[in-house]
């Protein structure tokens, strides 16, 4: 299960008009549209884990069932940590629709791309620079 793929790949891809503007009008609402769909998708999966962790809260006697329980809630905690930080993306991603830098590399300026803002709307760098970025971190110069 990936979190950033799963929601992807069920909402519609935009189909840019020809010649249309990158990051028109049209364009930002839906991003818009699709970062709110995917942090409410979030938001009621974090519902569901804490009902979920509630109601399945009684102590089993047998030893492994019991570190079995442990391991699951673990990894299901773990999972919305994880994405607890991708609402944080997605909101600031949603801040950065209303100033007008949405779709635009942090480190050059550059237009992003429709294709990898539709795979990974909360993208803030161009493949370059992220390559860049990763290459950097790899040797310790981040």
């Amino acid at each position: 299960m990936n979190i950033e793929t799963d929601f992807i790949e069920d909402y519609p891809v935009y189909k840019a008009a020809p010649n249309e503007d990158y990051m028109s009008p049209q364009m930002l609402e839906h991003f818009k549209n699709k970062l709110l769909a995917w942090k409410k998708q979030l938001i009621e999966e974090a519902s569901t884990t804490v009902s979920h962790l509630k109601s399945d809260s009684s102590t089993p006697a047998d030893p492994n069932d019991r570190a079995s329980q442990e391991e699951e809630f673990a990894l299901e905690l773990r999972t919305r940590d994880r994405e607890r930080k991708l609402i944080a993306k997605i909101d600031k991603s949603l801040k950065d629709i209303e100033t007008g830098e949405y779709g635009y590399c942090k480190m050059s300026g550059e237009e992003i791309g429709l294709a990898r803002m539709e795979a990974r709307p909360t993208a803030t760098l161009t493949v370059e620079m992220k390559t860049k970025q990763e290459m950097r971190e790899k040797q310790g110069i981040a």
